[in-house]
């Protein structure tokens, strides 16, 4: 039976010196035996490790976040997504209270409010509270930053401190404390400026077969929520794909959601997405959208039918000799659904205008634009250089430590539609061509010396008549070359680029409401500023094979 319980916590920083340790339940190896052990893996360490050699035989999790390192050793059987999920939720919540970049010295500074929300989160092994907006209501925050804290409506005293009459008084005279208490939300939230955020960020997988076919494309999708409001506010985030309904219901696969969202709403009616927010930024859902349709026909799709701003051909064995290699990078302006003409912002809006994938209030106002455009070919290890680098637009060079060759092309230079090329010349390893013995002059290791061969200078007519001419060894030595230079050509080659205000999916925010007969606490006439922003990334995401 596998149990799920968290034995200990331990943190390092950037020197691998420790700098937290933090025990919930039995004796667990010590952070000066486990490291080492660690570290004697290559790199890069999986996030999970067996230990056979201390007693018992351990687990080893680990997560590596802005160079520190958290481990948490585990002696039973355990589920490994728990224990990685809890590291995770640890750094968030870390980062939420002490701050974003998390570093030695913020958790080295703060070790009082640290013991307190790993206390917190987790009590004698077992995980119960890892909610930063219900940590924010428990854990007591003094000094400088229970005064910041505070001052955003935080609780940032010790209960000591508080009126006469102790916490039953105090609650008693917060009218919302006497409703239901909500998880993930503190209570008595105050904003002076009420403002509800939707960030959709897409990451594309896509993988192209050598004659442009499709054979794998995904668009990851995760939808951040930033919710300044005050009160306890009802929410409904209406999405919607081309093809209405249905077309909802194929195009997100495998959603994953907040604690917030009422699963029994999205099941009935795909695309709603009705929740009680957190107080301030949060991730409200995540999805995969299999851009490649059901019914495929295979010898009829290609990579056009993606549509997708940027693609590449990479052509190889090029050349007298087979040393050169050209990739073409094509760029697209016509993004399927995306507006010219899109508002820079549109608060307190319900339902928004169709389309395939529309930048809605929150896009620029000349339509989306392709930036940060870098194509990345992998060389073999064989290579010794590549010279001649040849861009017709943007910037390439080789770096011989990590063999890669990297084109950057700039934004202003992406935005004009059309293709550019990168030609290269490939120098591969010395081979019998490029030996001393083809100059008229042979090495003798003996001596070290060099032999002058006296036939190269004079040979006898019926030995010119049996030559074979000078035109035909060149053709033969050429052919042979391109068969030595076929092995070391690049076999792929992959594009990174970012796109704001249109998604891949097509999948579009429709509408924003705020409920104000379920909501509590809002206030009169309070129309949140409201604001949607559309992002699609490839981080080498778009590869095609050659």
């Amino acid at each position: 039976m596998m149990s799920s319980a968290i034995e200990a916590l331990y943190v390092f920083d950037q020197y691998n010196e420790p700098i937290l340790e933090h025990v919930y339940r039995s004796r667990p190896a010590p952070a000066r035996v486990i490291l080492p052990l660690y570290l004697t893996y290559p790199l890069p360490r999986p996030a999970l490790v067996y230990l056979p050699n201390i007693n018992p035989p351990t687990v080893l999790f680990s997560v590596t976040h802005n160079n520190l390192l958290f481990l948490s050793p585990v002696s039973t059987e355990i589920e490994p997504l728990f224990v990685l999920e809890f590291l995770h939720r640890v750094i968030d919540v870390l980062e939420e209270f002490l701050g974003a970049p998390l570093l030695a010295s913020k958790i080295e500074g703060a070790y009082d409010v640290v013991a307190q929300l790993l206390g917190e989160m987790c009590d004698a092994g077992s995980v119960s509270n890892t909610e930063p907006n219900a940590l924010k209501d428990d854990v007591e925050v003094s000094g400088w930053m229970g005064k910041l804290l505070g001052g955003v409506g935080l609780p940032g005293s010790s209960p000591a401190l508080l009126p006469s009459g102790g916490l039953k008084q105090q609650s008693s005279l917060n009218p919302t404390s006497n409703g239901p208490a909500i998880p993930w939300r503190r209570a008595n939230v105050r904003h002076t400026s009420n403002e509800l955020y939707v960030d959709i960020v897409e990451s594309l997988s896509v993988t192209l077969a050598p004659s442009g076919r499709p054979l794998a494309a995904f668009a990851n999708g995760s939808i951040a929520f930033t919710s300044k409001i005050s009160g306890v506010p009802d929410l409904l985030l209406t999405l919607s794909a081309s093809g209405g309904k249905l077309g909802m219901e194929k195009a997100i696969d495998l959603p994953v959601f907040h604690p917030c969202v009422r699963l029994a709403r999205w099941k009935e009616r795909p695309g709603e997405l009705s929740f009680v927010p957190p107080d301030g930024k949060f991730m409200l859902a995540g999805y995969e959208v299999n851009l490649m349709p059901s019914n495929l026909d295979l010898k009829s799709w290609s990579n056009t039918n993606l549509q997708l701003p940027v693609s590449i051909e990479v052509s190889k064995s090029l050349g007298s000799t087979g040393a050169e290699f050209e990739v073409r990078l094509i760029l697209s302006s016509n993004l399927p659904g995306a507006s010219s003409s899109a508002p820079a912002s549109r608060p307190n809006l319900g339902t928004l205008g169709s389309g395939r994938s529309t930048p809605i209030f929150g896009g620029s106002a000349s339509g989306p634009a392709l930036r940060d455009v870098v194509v990345t070919i992998p060389i073999p290890k064989a290579v010794r250089n590549i010279t001649d680098l040849r861009a017709s637009r943007g910037e390439a060079y080789f770096t011989a430590a990590d063999s890669v060759v990297e084109w950057r092309v700039p934004t202003k230079d992406a935005a004009a539609a059309g293709s550019a090329t990168l030609r290269c010349t490939i120098v591969g390893p010395v081979s019998e061509d490029d030996e001393d013995g083809g100059n008229g002059f042979s090495f003798d290791p003996a001596n070290g010396d060099y032999n002058e061969k006296e036939e190269t200078y004079q040979t006898s007519a019926l030995d010119q008549a049996k030559a074979v001419p000078v035109k035909e060894q060149k053709e033969h030595r050429n052919q042979r070359k391109i068969q030595q230079n076929a092995p070391i050509m690049p076999s792929s080659a992959s594009v990174s680029f970012s796109v704001k205000g249109w998604l891949a999916s097509g999948i579009k925010v429709d509408g924003l409401i705020v409920d104000t007969r379920k909501s509590r606490g809002l206030g009169e006439g309070v129309k949140p500023y409201k604001g949607v922003k559309y992002l699609t990334v490839s981080k080498k995401g778009v590869e095609t094979r050659c």
